[in-house]
């Protein structure tokens, strides 16, 4: 199989043994992504929303790394530290998705790294 590792500095470097992105077989997968300031070790989360545009804001400069946009986007799954958050998460995940939505799932879990309040991944198809 072959495959290619996707790198940007327009997105967090990883924080452990991981990919920001790996490309095979015409997809894309996108290793979680948490509200990084690119470039710092600083995260954005004193409002939900701000939170998830961060988020949002990595992904796509991952995406756009891989020469794709949201529009190639077929599977997310959203990570909520409360399922309380959901309401805002989805409004502002909604921005970035005009038509023909992709597969997801959203879960609330425990804890996620860093203490922060959401977490996204995504699968894109070229």
């Amino acid at each position: 199989m072959n495959k290619e590792i996707i790198k940007t500095a327009a997105a967090p470097a990883p924080i452990g043994p991981y990919s920001q992105a790996v490309k095979a077989g015409g997809l894309l997968f996108i290793s979680g992504q948490i509200a990084i300031v690119p470039g710092t070790s600083e995260l954005k989360t004193g409002d939900i929303s701000e939170e998830t545009a961060q988020v949002m804001y990595n992904l796509k400069s991952i995406l756009e790394e891989a020469g794709l946009t949201f529009g190639h986007v077929v599977k997310t799954t959203i990570f909520l530290k409360e399922m309380n958050l959901f309401a805002k998460v989805n409004e502002e995940y909604g921005k970035y998705f005009e038509k023909d939505f992709p597969a997801r799932e959203t879960v609330a879990v425990k804890a996620l790294p860093k203490d922060v309040n959401v977490e996204i991944s995504m699968i894109a198809s070229e």
